[in-house]
């Protein structure tokens, strides 16, 4: 009502479910635990609108409203048009990216009376913008399957995540990293067993063992001992007839 819209249908019923969601996972180095992975959405307190106000209280202080600029690139083909910082659109959080950009929410027809139509961009930190998905629900996909992992939104930009970042997706999650290795060979990513001839059954030749004189010796010794027990035994029965 603040901000005369209406919050998608996705994303409204997330936030009847649960107000905000934060998950870190760490991982540990010489035994001792060092954060990495974190997956933030805003809740509702949170959930700020940007280029509002001005950078400070200072009469005619800038704003990122005066970043627009009219000669920059619409959308064309299948470029989408990106946002803008002034009143043709309302802007808001879902994600500071800990300080390494913003994820936001975006209602790109704002005049004369505002779309319900949104999609999820991906600010960074030189103020440039990034489409990431259409819907809230695509990206909390996107959110889950990268793992939260640091700087995860730049693999969507045109310049890519950082080197340290990129030892982290090695690691955790290497086919993000080697996308143009899985277009191009396909192949090495599938498995090549075969059951069939794995499972196949062999004809196995029996193999004959040499006997030592000393085995040949004591197999004889046990065979007259054998046939001697088998020779007494019915003396033995008549004798107790």
């Amino acid at each position: 009502q603040k901000n005369s819209c209406m919050l998608p249908e996705d994303l409204k019923n997330f936030y009847l479910m649960t107000d905000g969601f934060h998950m870190t996972w760490s991982v540990k180095t010489d035994d001792t635990p060092m954060p990495l992975g974190s997956m933030v959405i805003n809740s509702i307190s949170k959930l700020c609108r940007l280029g509002g106000s001005p950078m400070y209280t200072l009469p005619n202080a800038p704003s990122l409203a005066d970043l627009e600029d009219d000669t920059d690139e619409e959308g064309n083909g299948d470029k989408p048009e990106k946002p803008h910082f002034d009143s043709r659109s309302l802007i808001f959080e879902l994600d500071p990216c800990n300080g390494n950009g913003k994820v936001c929410l975006v209602y790109k027809h704002a005049k004369p009376v505002v779309s319900p139509d949104t999609e999820i961009w991906f600010l960074d930190r030189a103020l440039y913008w990034h489409f990431l998905t259409k819907t809230f629900t695509a990206y909390y996909r996107l959110l889950i399957t990268h793992l939260g992992l640091p700087q995860w939104q730049y693999a969507f930009t045109s310049y890519g995540i950082s080197p340290q970042a990129k030892q982290w997706f090695n690691m955790y999650k290497p086919i993000t990293i080697n996308t143009a290795l899985l277009s191009e060979e396909a192949e090495s990513f599938i498995n090549k067993l075969d059951p069939n001839k794995v499972f196949k059954s062999k004809n196995k030749t029996p193999v004959i063992k040499k006997k030592t004189p000393s085995q040949a010796a004591g197999s004889q010794k046990s065979h007259t001992s054998m046939t001697f027990s088998k020779t007494s035994s019915p003396a033995g029965n008549s004798s107790r007839k």
